[in-house]
């Protein structure tokens, strides 16, 4: 069976491989085509730099998926898992606590293999496209908090589920699967007050004329934010991003500096008009509760299959610690989670194309929406020609080419709302 596991695993992998070579082949074939609706706004270099940009970033994350693979073969598919599990066993004789260790030393252990990939990504394929600012020393900085406190909520979340997993030995699917809810939200509320300010400094929108459009604009459609901010994103990267964060009474609306810079008040408010949609439609609930369905069933499914007892002998072994046995369910999870990969996707577009509509309908500046998408491609050097099949399976938005058409559909004369 093991032999299998291997096989089904080394199938998935080549089918990302194919998907991804498909996706470059077809941007070689039709990347110095300008769309119709890119005309005047982009040329055949900025073209020519996406594309290498795109070929670039998609070679790395190659060669980091085949890291990563390789490492996790050898991991469960060789003597490495179970002298591992003994050697966490030998420290403790907790069950809690060994069941931390197990999952700390391992994330550390990926964390710090992982540096090369971070670095090379960060200092040579972002800076080279004018994206990276950051220095060395704030990548430190950064990744010394980041490993803290991820190893704080780690220990947390796994210290805390094994403690019930011991006290409701037969009913812990449930009681956990409420833990890590009551966990997710409680982070949800803290974050924007403990977690951001450790990395960002994120302070009151200073155009108090554009706030209060804002504002206006987040009423009209019967919401309230506690906050428009701006973050100093530019510190790190000039990507640009606009986003809400918090819940109920702690949503805030963010936006980068760098988008500030790069957009004018039409376009951030058309963006916004797109968030507000994904509030208004209910797609964030939608998305919370269909996550948090799956995550009771494969707690579940879990429970099952380590009461089974079957699970080490599926991978070679004749025992394993209860936290190595849920290692495994997570290899199997991700095999039989592939497969729905182009669904998920699908309802994310189609979550995208309603809060479109919503925009438009809210601001009713279809071509400062439209403008925006174009400024965004533009600065952050987007792929205007995935292949359909790759597209379809694993893009979250739909094409941005699509989205632009459809937006100027609707103006009459495109681009009338962006006039400055």
């Amino acid at each position: 069976m093991k032999g299998v596991l291997i096989t089904l695993f080394l199938l998935r992998f080549a089918a990302t491989f194919l998907l991804r070579e498909l996706n470059l082949r077809h941007l070689r074939k039709h990347g110095a085509t300008i769309p119709k609706v890119f005309a005047g706004q982009v040329d055949g270099e900025a073209l020519a730099k996406a594309s290498r940009y795109t070929v670039e970033q998609s070679r790395l994350g190659l060669v980091e998926a085949v890291f990563d693979s390789a490492l996790l073969l050898l991991f469960l598919f060789t003597p490495l898992l179970p002298l591992y599990d003994r050697w966490i066993a030998s420290l403790s004789p907790s069950f809690v606590v060994q069941g931390i260790l197990f999952m700390l030393v391992l994330t550390l252990a990926q964390t710090v293999l992982e540096i090369p990939f971070s670095l090379y990504g960060t200092f040579q394929i972002e800076r080279r496209y004018g994206f990276n600012t950051m220095t060395p020393r704030l990548w430190i900085a950064d990744f010394i908090k980041s490993l803290l406190i991820s190893a704080l909520l780690l220990a947390i979340m796994v210290g805390g589920a094994l403690l019930l997993v011991q006290h409701w030995p037969n009913l812990w699917w449930l009681v956990v699967w409420l833990f890590f809810f009551a966990f997710t939200i409680t982070m949800m509320y803290l974050f924007p007050y403990i977690i951001e300010p450790l990395f960002s400094k994120v302070e009151p929108l200073k155009d108090a004329e554009l706030d209060a459009e804002i504002h206006a604009l987040v009423e009209k459609a019967g919401l309230r934010v506690k906050a428009v901010l701006q973050k100093d994103a530019s510190r790190r990267t000039l990507h640009s991003n606009a986003y809400f964060t918090g819940i109920g009474r702690t949503k805030r609306i963010v936006l980068y500096d760098t988008l500030l810079k790069q957009m004018d008040r039409n376009e951030i408010l058309a963006i916004l008009a797109h968030e507000v949609g994904h509030w208004k439609k209910g797609h964030l609930l939608k998305r919370l509760v269909l996550t948090e369905v799956g995550a009771l069933a494969a707690l579940y499914l879990s429970y099952r299959l380590l009461a089974w007892g079957g699970l080490p002998p599926l991978f070679g072994l004749s025992d394993a610690s209860f936290v190595a046995q849920f290692l495994m369910v997570g290899f199997l999870g991700s095999l039989a989670g592939f497969p729905i990969t182009p669904l998920s996707s699908w309802l994310s577009r189609r979550d995208e194309w309603e809060a479109d509509r919503y925009a438009v309908e809210l601001s009713g500046l279809p071509g400062a929406l439209a403008s925006s998408l174009v400024k965004l491609s533009r600065e952050n050097l987007s792929n205007l020609h995935p292949h359909p099949l790759y597209a379809a399976f694993y893009y979250s938005h739909p094409p941005v080419v699509q989205r632009v058409e459809k937006l100027l559909e609707q103006t009459g004369v495109p681009g009338r709302e962006t006039a400055h």
